[in-house]
């Protein structure tokens, strides 16, 4: 039976890793007020991996929120939200642990829902939709349809068991395409895993500016899906082919049209109608125009070392992870963030 309204949920945390640097103080304070409505849903911990001064005025900001606030420690890899991940979770108090972006925003029903699915799971990956939506994120809601069109989408949000986490020695931090890289080693771990593309957790948009610098990042996430690479690949030169026989506006509405009909398909999908409004599919040409262009940029990036995050090249969209055997098991059981243990991933 899932628990009422304001019951604290039994055995449940919530992660919000994070590190933000001159964030204006309406949005730490929106965040501190969001923290605040958790508290008596779940127990919540911030990793903040901001610079020193800037994680100090974040702890007097949130300090009534009940919110545990604490620094990540150290763990192998260059994207740095890995460690506030792997701090958050190895160090809850709880086994059932929501890992959540900061501009995720659960509701009570939501939040109940996912804990709900992931205690027979070992990892549930809902489904994120922005709130509001600008027309950037009308733009970004396309891929997600697409997504679910395919399978299912990659939120900003993953519920895990900490149990299964801490067998699996935590996950890869050298990666850009991170939540797939956990999901992959919770698998591996021989973990089940919960496409929960029913159950709608809200999201803030980014900025129009943020929004244009994800673009090539997004697409360099394709190498983590070879198959999905050279499909998106294909998309520029067979253009110019056809535009070079004389087919160029043929092939652009047929392209047009089809991405209009995938995007719809998952839009319809789990109940999405509910969730995305009738116009959500029309914004698929744009995105799909998009792709065709930033995916031969990410390939280019790549080509140089890989793409740029956080002042660095991250060269691994993903990696693939080989199933841990007993032995392995065993070895990384126990392993928390200031062990010598390394992701159990291969390849």
């Amino acid at each position: 039976m899932s628990p009422a309204p304001g019951a604290q949920t039994p055995g449940a945390a919530y992660v919000v890793p994070l590190r933000w640097d001159g964030r204006p103080d309406a949005e730490v304070r929106e965040l501190g007020a969001y923290l605040a409505s958790l508290r008596d849903l779940v127990d919540v911990t911030v990793v903040d991996g901001s610079p020193p001064a800037e994680f100090e005025r974040h702890a007097a900001a949130w300090r009534g929120s009940g919110a545990r606030h604490v620094p990540p420690r150290p763990w192998p890899g260059r994207n740095g939200k890995v460690a506030g991940v792997v701090t958050g979770v190895l160090g809850a108090r709880h086994e059932l642990v929501v890992v959540a972006d900061d501009d995720v925003r659960y509701s009570p029903a939501g939040l109940r829902a996912v804990l709900d699915l992931l205690a027979g799971a070992d990892a549930v990956r809902p489904q994120n939709v922005f709130s509001p939506a600008p027309w950037h994120a009308r733009w970004d809601t396309a891929r997600s349809l697409v997504n679910r069109a395919f399978g299912a989408d990659y939120p900003g949000t993953i519920a895990v068991r900490r149990s299964t986490f801490e067998t699996m020695g935590g996950y890869d931090g050298d990666v850009l395409f991170e939540n797939l890289q956990m999901l992959r080693t919770v698998a591996a771990a021989g973990g089940r895993v919960v496409a929960a593309s029913g159950v709608y957790v809200p999201r803030l948009p980014p900025t129009a500016r943020h929004f244009a610098g994800q673009r090539v990042r997004q697409a360099y996430d394709d190498f983590a899906q070879p198959w999905r690479l050279a499909v998106e690949a294909s998309w520029l030169p067979l253009l110019v082919l056809a535009a070079r026989r004389g087919r160029g506006a043929a092939a652009l509405a047929g392209g047009a049209l089809t991405a209009v009909a995938v995007a719809e398909v998952g839009r319809r999908r789990h109940g999405g109608r509910a969730h995305y409004p009738a116009t959500a599919a029309l914004w698929a040409p744009l995105w799909a125009a998009e792709r065709a262009v930033c995916v031969w940029a990410a390939i280019g990036a790549r080509a140089r070392g890989g793409v740029r995050y956080a002042g660095s090249r991250v060269p691994h969209a993903a990696k693939p992870v080989a199933p841990a055997g007993r032995a392995d098991r065993a070895r990384v059981s126990g392993a928390g963030p200031g062990s010598s243990a390394r992701p159990g991933t291969g390849g």
